[in-house]
């Protein structure tokens, strides 16, 4: 029988509670979801491709059905390139919706075997994303609940310095 794959893309700069929420979700539907950390020169992260893969596969090593991972170029040349059928994304409000509607509909006119998967995030992070838990952070406000322990001490560690 063939494996049912996600490929859930991202920057995770860094990976939240509610990333984890929608991963966690994901594999109710799929046989395996790929965690794919997108590798872009030109933005500006606070941690390094490297950093941020560790942190995620710190927080999922005990899960078989997660496979982390990177790439760089086109989303769907990648998720072709696993094997996979879907892309799952994550929406916290309508404004999100736009923007991935019109990614969406891009990636499919490129590889029209792939669709999009887009989950509600639970009201619990509706407005949670990274950049919002760097900048509390850096202001040294408390992100215990919003991010996994591996990401508090790395976020920890960057804003000591």
């Amino acid at each position: 029988m063939k494996k049912h794959i996600a490929v859930y893309p991202g920057s995770f700069d860094p990976i939240t509670n509610g990333h984890l929420d929608i991963i966690q979700r994901g594999l109710e539907v799929f046989d395996q979801v790929i965690i794919a950390v997108a590798r872009n020169a030109e933005k500006k992260s606070l941690f390094t491709t490297g950093e941020r893969l560790a942190m995620i596969e710190q927080v999922v090593a005990e899960n078989p059905r997660l496979k982390v991972d990177t790439f760089e170029g086109l989303l769907v040349d990648y998720v072709v390139s696993q094997g996979a059928r879907v892309i799952l994304r994550g929406l916290r409000a309508v404004s999100d919706f736009e923007y991935e509607f019109q990614i969406a509909q891009m990636n499919h006119a490129v590889h029209e075997e792939v669709e999009t998967l887009f989950m509600m995030t639970s009201v619990n992070y509706g407005y949670l994303s990274s950049s919002i838990v760097k900048e509390v952070a850096s202001l040294g406000g408390n992100v215990d609940a919003l991010v996994p322990e591996p990401v508090l001490t790395a976020l920890r560690e960057k804003f000591s310095r």
